[in-house]
């Protein structure tokens, strides 16, 4: 799903007229994208539901499980709430706890909301292995692990940066995902299969992109500050990556599995190998026409322009 258009307001002016006009014609411009938002994720969670009957009446053996983290809820946002609780309490943790601080942290900024369903949206398309929305609501880690984060990297804005690292710990132990909370990603991300991946502090991570299982995006062991990769939107990065460092992917590259990038990747260019090098040489790298290899999920189609080692 691209992510929607920005806003941009006009500075103020000292005609009372223009200055009123700009901002009436805003706020109905957001009034609209609001509704839009707000319909896509009713829909959606309509559907979701629809499948969950499917599946209890399928499957006596899940119908209790399925009515309690889908059935018995009014919203997605609950719904996940619930489910993320229960996935991630402890002992000392408790789900009611967490459930309450998920459901105020959604509620409260509907940024989230949309960006849990454009994740959705994410794993069922890309993904030839999700047959349907409440299986990735369910059982995708790599899904989990993005919502949960994008709650810790709320509190972690808001200074909660205790219970921020906490949620992070948890995270981690459960899902075998390791995302910073102070990272920041976008919407419409896959995270596939998920297990080792590593997301350190400073990195960021655009729109529309695909990491797959043990990519890593660290820094060099050396700096401090701002020290982590920045992720282009679109991108789609292999399994095993290694990015390390403050360096830029542009948007629509993609990164070969098991490749270790240590310097710029241009956008739309392919990065493979270890030493990663660029696919057509440094000086003239080859471009390809994909637009979004985040989406498109395309991991070889480099391969003849790289190789001559022909099975």
């Amino acid at each position: 799903m691209p992510p929607a258009g920005e806003l941009r307001h006009q500075p103020p002016s000292e005609d009372t007229q223009s200055t009123d006009t700009p901002s009436a014609e805003a706020a109905a411009a957001a009034a609209i994208l609001a509704a839009a938002a707000d319909s896509e994720a009713a829909g959606l969670w309509t559907q979701i539901k629809a499948e969950a009957r499917r599946d209890a009446e399928a499957e006596p053996a899940l119908a209790s499980y399925l009515y309690s983290t889908i059935l018995s809820h009014s919203s997605l946002e609950r719904s996940i709430s619930f489910h993320l609780g229960n996935k991630l309490c402890s002992s000392t943790l408790l789900s009611t706890l967490l459930y309450d601080l998920f459901l105020n942290t959604f509620t409260s900024d509907p940024s989230l909301r949309n960006a849990t369903v454009a994740d959705l949206r994410a794993a069922r398309v890309r993904d030839p292995a999700c047959i349907s929305f409440s299986h990735c609501l369910l059982n995708y880690k790599g899904f989990l692990a993005i919502q949960a984060h994008r709650v810790s990297h709320k509190l972690w804005t808001q200074s909660r940066k205790p219970l921020a690292l906490a949620l992070h710990s948890r995270i981690s132990d459960v899902f075998a995902v390791d995302i910073h909370p102070a990272a920041r990603i976008g919407k419409g991300i896959l995270l596939d299969h998920a297990t080792g991946v590593v997301i350190g502090e400073t990195a960021v991570i655009g729109n529309n992109v695909s990491i797959l299982h043990h990519v890593t995006l660290g820094g060099t062991g050396k700096a401090c500050g701002d020290r982590h990769p920045k992720i282009g939107d679109g991108c789609l990065i292999g399994a095993g990556a290694t990015i390390l460092g403050n360096v830029k992917i542009g948007a629509g590259a993609k990164v070969g599995a098991g490749s270790v990038v240590l310097i710029d990747v241009p956008p739309r260019a392919t990065a493979v190998g270890n030493p990663a090098r660029l696919v057509g040489g440094k000086e003239k790298p080859t471009i390809h026409d994909e637009e979004c290899p985040g989406e498109s999920m395309d991991h070889t189609s480099f391969i003849s322009e790289w190789s001559d080692y022909i099975i």
